[in-house]
């Protein structure tokens, strides 16, 4: 017996050393300034779990700290049921050594269990983050945009941001349960018949039906009235940022109520998140800290991939940027120091572009390391693949911005080799979140085509071409086409060698982008290229249709010669 009396110290002794290492691996959160973000901070965090135990008053004999606040009734009663030094002195070392295997489970389930109770459960009840409150000014934190919840505490789910009250969201929700039940139904529907039917199915009924009615409801054109329009402009004015715009009479009330459907989805799947960082933050779980957000001139960006930063920059979970020279900080308050300070307005190099408020600059990697550098940790928090950071020097940057009183502000940009074997006219190319979908992207592709031209070569961007990267190119690449097909209607012939020339497009490029159009057939021996007058006079109408201010690059406000790169 004595020597089973060692051995369940022995144990003891262990599972406190675990127990401190978890509390010393746990963490702290500091409330910030604003109440509705909050900093997460290593260091002091065993005063929160001592905190917390004083709550629960539960600890056993060996100093470990209960949990039975988040696990299951069963998994409680076996944590009551785990070896203690006033149990059965006649426990065998068998059943002690499978209690404490069971007790090490228990940890190891912790985070699981924690997920599940938020996703498929009821929140976890607030303890000390229980003063978290949305960030909305003016908002008491009740009622969800979804209509699902009670309460909330982020800006997406908060029905005042929507300009709506908790009454209308739950009205909302109602009625968009009862379209998902349509939607059910008739999905059901075509499960049923597709057991029956051929490889390709024709539509059911009620898919006709469904088609023809939304097909109806987007004939309807909205029309914005004067009275709209002041009420937007004295909304805006009266909350500025603050609340989302007057979205009614934007478009057609069937896709007015999608783009809702979408973000009552988007915000309860948010509202989720927040509920398991919140438990795991409450339960002393360890999680990896990392940068979420970038602050960049006026706007706040979420990132969508890491960056290699600095490492006491990249555990930040938010870095503020100059938008001007690029270079990264760790606060607002260093921010705005700088920003007094910094006498940049524009991007380093020559200004070889501009047409009204759109300039390019070219940047040499070499002059401008630096500023070359920052740019492409920048881009690295937007693009999945990119793999240059710091090796800038055998490269150029063309960097697009947007001037204002304030400055040039920072668009995309685009790098390329000075000396590229294959003909590679884009290295790298992106345009920045907060302009994306405006046509920069495009601006950017026909520009660096702009200097192919130039140079008297053919180019092609660097292979291989990311999803997103594709759809760009092959949209351009088949804009190209279609309007050189339409300038030389009345040729008989054509050579893809003369089309490449005049383009700038690589030859392999241009057959690519005619297969997928279907206008390349192999016939007695030759490859023709069809002429397909349905897609010229689609892009013919969509060239009418834009506007007359939309964004394009004009040839003749270019200044520039090409760079003479000597070999060393």
């Amino acid at each position: 017996m004595p020597k089973r009396k060692r051995q369940t110290r022995s144990q003891s002794s262990s599972e406190s050393d675990f127990t401190t290492e978890d509390s010393d691996a746990s963490i702290d959160v500091e409330s910030d300034d604003n109440p509705g973000s909050r900093r997460v901070t290593r260091g002091s965090a065993k005063r929160m779990s001592q905190g917390d135990a004083q709550e629960e008053g539960k600890m056993d004999d060996h100093g470990t700290r209960a949990r039975s606040s988040i696990l299951h009734p069963s998994q409680r009663n076996q944590g009551n049921a785990s070896p203690s030094r006033h149990g059965n002195k006649a426990t065998s070392s068998e059943s002690e050594s499978e209690g404490l295997a069971e007790d090490t489970g228990r940890r190891k389930g912790l985070k699981r269990t924690a997920k599940a109770m938020s996703y498929y459960g009821s929140p976890p009840k607030r303890h000390s983050l229980g003063e978290t409150r949305c960030p909305m000014p003016g908002c008491d934190s009740m009622g969800h945009f979804t209509g699902k919840f009670e309460t909330h505490w982020t800006l997406s789910g908060c029905p005042l941001y929507h300009n709506l009250t908790k009454e209308e969201c739950k009205v909302r929700a109602a009625d968009r349960e009862s379209k998902q039940k349509v939607r059910d139904k008739i999905k059901k529907e075509v499960k049923d018949e597709a057991h029956m039917a051929l490889r390709n199915p024709s539509p059911t009924r009620s898919q006709k039906e469904y088609k023809d009615k939304v097909k109806e409801q987007r004939k309807v054109k909205p029309v914005i009235s004067e009275e709209q329009k002041e009420k937007a402009r004295q909304h805006k004015k009266t909350h500025e940022n603050n609340r989302e715009p007057l979205l009614e009479g934007l478009t057609s009330q069937y896709d007015l109520d999608l783009f809702r459907e979408a973000q009552a989805r988007a915000a309860e799947d948010m509202e989720k998140n927040a509920v398991f960082q919140e438990s795991e933050v409450q339960q002393g779980a360890m999680f990896e800290a990392g940068l979420k957000t970038i602050q960049f001139g006026r706007f706040e960006l979420d990132t969508w991939y890491s960056s290699p930063y600095p490492e006491e920059y990249a555990r930040l979970p938010k870095l503020y940027i100059c938008e001007f020279c690029l270079k990264y900080m760790k606060s607002a308050t260093i921010l705005r120091r700088h920003m007094a300070k910094c006498v940049w307005r524009h991007p380093p190099g020559d200004e070889i572009y501009r047409k009204g408020s759109i300039s390019v600059f070219e940047v040499d990697g070499q002059k401008n390391k630096i500023y070359c550098q920052n740019l492409c940790l920048l881009a690295k928090l937007f693009l999945d693949h990119k793999t240059l950071y710091y090796d800038v020097e055998p490269f150029l940057f063309y960097v697009m911005t947007e001037a204002d009183t304030t400055g040039c502000h920072v668009v995309g940009y685009f790098s390329k080799e000075k000396n590229s074997f294959l003909n590679y006219n884009v290295s790298c190319i992106l345009t920045l979140p907060q302009y994306m979908r405006q046509g920069f992207g495009k601006m950017l592709i026909d520009f660096s085509y702009l200097l192919t031209r130039v140079e008297e070569k053919t180019g092609s961007p660097e292979r291989p071409l990311s999803d997103l990267g594709l759809i760009s190119y092959r949209s351009y690449w088949k804009g190209v086409l279609l309007k050189y097909l339409h300038e030389h209607k009345h040729d008989r012939e054509i050579s893809i060698k003369d089309l490449s020339t005049e383009t700038g497009v690589n030859p392999y490029d241009i057959v690519s982008t005619l297969q997928a159009m279907s206008m390349l057939k192999y016939w007695k021996g030759k490859h023709i290229v069809l002429k397909r007058q349905d897609l010229i006079d689609e892009y013919l109408k969509k060239q009418a249709n834009k506007p007359p201010e939309h964004k394009a690059i004009d040839p003749n406000s270019l200044k520039w010669t090409p760079p003479v790169i000597t070999k060393r």
